[in-house]
């Protein structure tokens, strides 16, 4: 039996506490597309993602990354993984009509520290709305015709009170991970995880905390910008709009620069991306930073970050 695959990051799934705040945020100033609205869940992507949706939000009484999909390289990929899991003892739900709009059959599971996660193949790549289409039949809308306008989407950051070892060796032997960049501990243990199916340094990142509210939070969501310049752009559209950033700073782990910005619906931290650097060589072997190095590996330049629960406030995951 071939073995199964995922072929990149598909979507997040968020709760809102202030809907109204949220679709502000990432509608107007962030300035992703709305596909449609269906029994009161938003769905939206960047002006450059080709699936249905990257994005879905809805009303809640607590906010929170409700769950974070990943899309398979096949369909029967999807049986793959499922049976993998249940295998190994991970309880999944199926929903053979598929759980959103727009997305076919698809199961979720939590992993061991409590994160939801999607398994799916089948969504539909929905034609924009005449008005927002562009031109380009490589492009699903126009691009730059509202706020910072990112192309696509691009990583999450999960946060943990759990070593970052053991959410990394899950993501690894269960749906086949390969660690990028990490943060080691003096006796061992990572503090950090970089890892990615496809040829970006991450499209998963583990952060640990043990003062973190609990195993599952959020850290951050991210959309991608074409380039140093948007992210200059992206400060001025924040500040003009009232939302306090961190950055524009540099990554020495990625090499990537970033803002960080909160909405203010959701608490939800979102991660303004760009540059950084690509792995396409088959015997990678992960770059290991240690905690004093840490000056250059989180913030190579610019304004300082870090994964602390005291100074980075998250959201339940």
């Amino acid at each position: 039996m071939a073995i199964p695959e995922i072929a990149k990051l598909g979507h997040f799934g968020l709760v809102s506490t202030d809907l109204e705040k949220s679709l502000w945020f990432f509608k107007e100033v962030l300035g992703l597309e709305e596909t449609e609205e269906r029994d009161g869940v938003h769905y939206l992507r960047a002006w450059g993602d080709f699936e249905h949706h990257t994005l879905t939000i809805r009303q809640g009484d607590e906010a929170k990354l409700d769950h974070i999909a990943w899309r398979t390289k096949k369909p029967e990929d999807v049986e793959g993984f499922a049976k993998i899991l249940e295998e190994s003892g991970t309880p999944i739900t199926w929903n053979e009509e598929g759980i959103e709009a727009g997305q076919g059959k698809a199961f979720r599971f939590q992993m061991p520290s409590g994160h939801t996660l999607e398994i799916y193949y089948e969504m539909e790549k929905t034609l924009a709305d005449p008005k927002s289409r562009s031109v380009l039949k490589n492009q699903t809308h126009k691009s730059w015709a509202r706020g910072i306008s990112p192309r696509r989407i691009d990583h999450v950051n999960l946060l943990s009170s759990l070593p970052a070892n053991e959410l990394a060796d899950f993501l690894m032997d269960k749906l086949g991970f390969q660690m990028r960049e990490c943060v080691q501990a003096p006796d061992g243990s990572l503090v950090g995880a970089w890892l990615s199916v496809t040829a970006l340094v991450h499209d998963i990142a583990i952060s640990h905390d043990p003062n973190a509210a609990s195993t599952n939070e959020v850290h951050h969501i991210s959309y991608w910008l074409d380039n140093a310049q948007d992210l200059l752009r992206a400060a001025d559209i924040l500040k003009e709009n009232g939302i306090h950033f961190k950055g524009p700073g540099k990554h020495g782990i990625s090499q990537a620069m970033y803002i960080y910005a909160i909405d203010p619906g959701s608490g939800v931290r979102v991660e303004i991306f760009t540059n950084g650097y690509l792995i396409f060589e088959p015997d990678w072997e992960p770059i290991v930073w240690t905690l004093d190095e840490m000056d250059i590996g989180f913030t190579y330049w610019g304004d300082q970050t870090d994964t602390k629960t005291e100074n980075n406030p998250t959201i339940k995951a």
